[in-house]
């Protein structure tokens, strides 16, 4: 234990030590964060004897992720290996991989990338008829990535913005776009987050086996979570409660 707290300062140490129930640390940049998360995870496996597969950091970037388990590694050896260490979206990604089919789509689902969207987009305007000059493809994509970050599907978009004639088309382009999407056996990037919520809240056995599993949750860059992701931890996090989030209160609310 010495070897994991030497280096720490008092409060990065309170941090580490403080594993049971929810945690919330806010530090400035450079001072050290996503070091009292590398070794907590470190501190749970050595100490408290927590497994690997036990353990669920979620960072908000690949970069930031394969730093994150180097650094582990550098603690605990090849356990790492056994952890989800990973972006929301790689994280999402492995579930949806294997509980897809529960929403009506194939296993081997395809994600549509930004041009793929564009395309799709310009489809559905031109089925419904909508002057692309008023509506770029690039503004309805946003606004739709916009809807999905609140979780408004296309029917609760319409609902909430009945009146504003702008959103009321976009609403229809948004929810053609989602049948089509769904015919070509595609996701987008926004779904990826919004799908495995779907899952977990629609399947008690698939809710079962994660909380089960991710017994201690841990999450880096925690001010830039919108509210699909703020949801997604929340579910993991619900059975056990343990739940350690860093954050930068300079770059944004938390």
């Amino acid at each position: 234990m010495q070897d994991l707290i030497e280096g720490l300062n008092n409060k990065q140490k309170e941090a580490v030590l403080a594993t049971e129930g929810p945690c919330l640390v806010i530090a400035g940049a450079g001072s050290g964060k996503t070091k009292v998360l590398t070794h907590k995870i470190a501190y749970l496996m050595t100490e408290k004897y927590v497994k690997p597969w036990n353990i669920l950091a979620i960072t908000f970037t690949n970069k930031a992720a394969n730093e994150m388990k180097e650094r582990v590694e550098k603690l605990v050896g090849e356990a790492t290996k056994d952890m989800w260490i990973g972006t929301f979206h790689s994280i999402c990604v492995r579930i949806l991989r294997k509980y897809i089919d529960r929403l009506g789509f194939d296993h081997s689902f395809l994600i549509f990338d930004t041009s793929d969207q564009r395309t799709l987009v310009k489809e559905c305007m031109k089925t419904l008829k909508i002057d692309d000059k008023m509506f770029t493809d690039r503004s309805v994509i946003a606004e739709i990535s916009n809807g999905k970050n609140e979780m408004l599907e296309p029917k609760a978009y319409q609902t909430q913005y009945a009146g504003d004639y702008r959103k009321e088309v976009i609403g229809r382009i948004y929810e053609l776009y989602q049948q089509r999407l769904k015919e070509n056996n595609a996701i987008d990037f926004d779904d990826i987050i919004n799908y495995t919520i779907k899952i977990l809240t629609e399947n008690e056995d698939v809710l079962e086996y994660y909380t089960n599993k991710f017994q201690y949750v841990l999450v880096d860059e925690y001010q830039d979570t919108n509210k699909a992701q703020f949801t997604l931890v929340t579910i993991l996090a619900s059975k056990y409660g343990n739940i350690t989030v860093v954050g930068d209160n300079d770059q944004r609310n938390i």
